[in-house]
């Protein structure tokens, strides 16, 4: 068995079987948004999940993929669950600022 075979055969296992992860601008590109966006998402508990190593936050594809489509306009159980969440946070807000 040659090296470049063996290495051939890792990196197609590596390619299907990890994740593939976005730092926080590429993930921003991909979804269109801000990276300040995501950053509140993430302090707020929403938007896709992540993975932090350390001080470096990353996004994994298949996560991204997911969570758009279960945001996607014609998803009624994400546009509920949105609503829910939304009038939640401006009661929490309406609250704190009492």
């Amino acid at each position: 068995m040659d090296y470049e075979g063996s290495l051939s055969r890792v990196n197609d296992f590596a390619a299907s079987t990890l994740p593939r992860l976005l730092d926080e601008r590429l993930t921003a590109r991909m979804m269109s948004v801000s990276v300040a966006a995501l950053r509140r998402w993430r302090h707020e508990g929403r938007g896709p999940q992540f993975v932090r190593l350390e001080r470096c936050v990353r996004y994994d594809v298949r996560t991204i993929e997911r969570f758009l489509s279960e945001n996607a306009s014609g998803n009624k159980k994400a546009a509920d669950s949105r609503s829910a969440a939304e009038r939640e946070v401006r009661s929490e807000h309406a609250t704190t600022q009492e």
